[in-house]
């Protein structure tokens, strides 16, 4: 059965709204970023509150009943965080939010931790392809990045 859902556009942002996302933020990364330890998720909880308070572009993915599956952040044409609910991967919301931020958001270029091969290969099935690789990143911690672009179509 094909998942059905809508996008909601967030502006102002309230605290419970930013409680709501971080904890969705938490779930994907312990099921995706292995390479992380308890000590670099906790430390990495402020800047993620921090980005979905400054990220020009906030969209919420829900499903039919209304649930906040996952979000996506736009600056500019850059996708600065996409992260969905565990208990939705792999059933579209991913790229949904995806075809929403190409189409609706002209975004053309995404960071990705290199040690994370299943979110460059979800990257690469959008259309995204490496254009080049930072050794840490935008923090300057140990963790590289991959930088990727897309052709805009």
């Amino acid at each position: 059965m094909k998942q059905e859902y809508s996008i909601e556009r967030i502006g102002r942002r309230t605290d419970q709204e930013i409680e709501k996302l971080a904890e969705i933020w938490e779930a994907s990364v312990r099921a995706t970023h292995d390479f992380l330890g308890e000590e670099d998720i906790q430390g990495l909880v402020p800047e993620v509150k921090a980005g979905l308070k400054g990220v020009e572009q906030l969209m919420l993915a829900r499903n039919h009943l209304g649930t906040t599956v996952g979000f996506i952040g736009i600056d500019k044409q850059k996708i600065e965080m996409l992260f969905v609910e565990p208990n939705w991967f792999g059933k579209g919301a991913g790229s949904f939010l995806i075809c929403h931020a190409l189409e609706n958001c002209g975004a053309t270029a995404v960071d990705v931790n290199e040690q994370n091969p299943g979110a460059r290969g979800f990257y690469e099935h959008m259309g995204f392809r490496v254009a080049s690789r930072s050794p840490l990143d935008e923090q300057g911690r140990e963790f590289p990045i991959l930088h990727m672009e897309r052709e805009e179509k």
